[in-house]
């Protein structure tokens, strides 16, 4: 998923002429709006190059696999439908509130469901959990603790514990919730959790 929220999804850049970023949205959000229309199962490469316009060559050539592509569509819909919160927009409890109400309102729509089937086809299926963890996740999560624990040291958040363990408590606990139908997922929820876990000052 891109970095600081906004960034462009990709794979490992290769040799050769240099992607069109105009040619690289069009194929990640056609195989996107495909996995939320008809499911992974039908979202091939054949599929996602008909729907974009763009030739199969091409996408082989940027992407390793499908699974890579799908994981890349997956990460740049996020990237931009939950951004990281901005340092101007508050204390770090306030950011982290924000953006995990952000979370909880994006998994009862197709984003959640497109999350999920992701999630278990990349790591069911393929077994490429590392290659999810380290396109997607790490950099969101590491972004996150990092406001954490700048709240817990500037004293912000009083919390004890590492930044990481108050990070997965966080969002493990929602996803662990949409996973299995547990209610409320709500934005209320979200935030009340936060406050739970972080036990921001004030």
């Amino acid at each position: 998923m891109a970095k600081g929220g906004g960034e462009e999804a990709g794979s490992t850049p290769r040799r050769g002429r240099p992607r069109s970023i105009e040619t690289t949205n069009a194929i990640l959000e056609s195989a996107y709006a495909l996995m939320a229309a008809t499911g992974l199962a039908t979202t091939t490469i054949d599929a996602v190059a008909r729907h974009s316009s763009v030739s199969k060559m091409t996408i082989y050539k940027w992407w390793p696999s499908r699974e890579a592509l799908l994981i890349d569509a997956f990460l740049h819909h996020a990237a931009q439908m939950l951004p990281l919160p901005p340092a101007s927009s508050g204390s770090p409890a306030a950011r982290t509130r924000r953006h995990a109400a952000a979370y909880a309102e994006a998994l009862q729509g197709e984003f959640g469901k497109v999350q999920l089937a992701v999630i278990s086809e990349c790591i069911s299926k393929t077994g490429s959990a590392g290659l999810f963890y380290a396109r997607y996740l790490q950099f969101r999560r590491d972004a996150l603790v990092e406001i954490i624990a700048a709240g817990q040291n500037d004293g912000s958040i009083l919390a004890d514990g590492p930044a990481g363990d108050l990070y997965d408590a966080i969002y493990g606990s929602l996803f662990y919730r949409y996973v299995f139908g547990i209610t409320p997922i709500t934005p209320g929820y979200a935030r009340s959790l936060v406050d739970l876990i972080l036990r921001p000052k004030g």
